[in-house]
């Protein structure tokens, strides 16, 4: 977009306002918008164009958020949490930042990958609903629209989690829910404290079934 990135947040106002309009924000805190950190954060604000970032060097927004300079952080909808990451004394580049992010990007519904498992285990979230399918099914824009409209209802619950069944890297987890290809799609449900889960196939996803899924289990 021709909108420039990021965007500047000079005050607690434009700050909010930024971080409530989307599922997740990425604020850098910098005490010199030109730092060789600053600069490093544009630098992979540039590489991940679908996440908005925002730069501020305001003293009242910094202490706001209770953060020092130099701190990127990530705030994200989902279970209405934030991620820290502190610059000072430590080597961060635009690689390690930009890892952080992916990391830590949680969203209504995420997809599981080696990056995102990390930030899905590390999430205060107790429950995880996993939708294992083939994301290259004709009926797979329709199951997630349904999915994503299941997890609006459970926003700040549960973890809602994509996981495409055509992945190699995702074999192990659908054999630790004991499910063959043939059984898919399939809704996964778990409980991290206890390991306790609950697992379901599924020929058609609907709102109504994810819910009552959902519902029974942790009840």
């Amino acid at each position: 977009s021709s909108t420039e990135k990021p965007i500047l947040l000079n005050n607690i106002a434009d700050a909010e306002d930024f971080v409530s309009g989307a599922e997740v924000a990425v604020i850098g805190f910098f005490q010199e918008p030109e730092s060789p950190e600053a600069s490093q954060f544009r630098l992979a604000a540039g590489r991940i164009p679908e996440v908005p970032f925002g730069l501020s060097t305001s003293p009242a927004v910094l202490s706001h958020y209770g953060v020092s300079a130099n701190t990127v952080t990530l705030f994200r909808r989902v279970d209405n949490d934030r991620r820290d990451l502190d610059m000072n004394n430590k080597d961060i580049d635009t690689e390690k930042m930009t890892r952080f992010i992916r990391m830590n990007e949680l969203r209504l519904v995420t997809e599981y990958d080696p990056v995102t498992a990390i930030g899905v285990m590390q999430s205060s979230l107790q429950f995880n609903l996993l939708l294992i399918t083939d994301k290259m099914s004709p009926k797979h824009p329709e199951r997630m629209r349904k999915f994503r409209a299941a997890a609006e209802l459970f926003k700040g619950k549960i973890l809602f989690i994509l996981l495409d069944s055509n992945l190699k890297s995702n074999e192990r987890v659908v054999s630790y829910f004991q499910l063959k290809k043939s059984q898919l799609p399939a809704l996964a449900i778990f409980h991290t404290p206890d390991d306790e889960q609950d697992v379901m196939t599924v020929d058609e996803v609907s709102i109504e079934r994810v819910q009552d899924f959902c519902n029974r289990f942790m009840q």
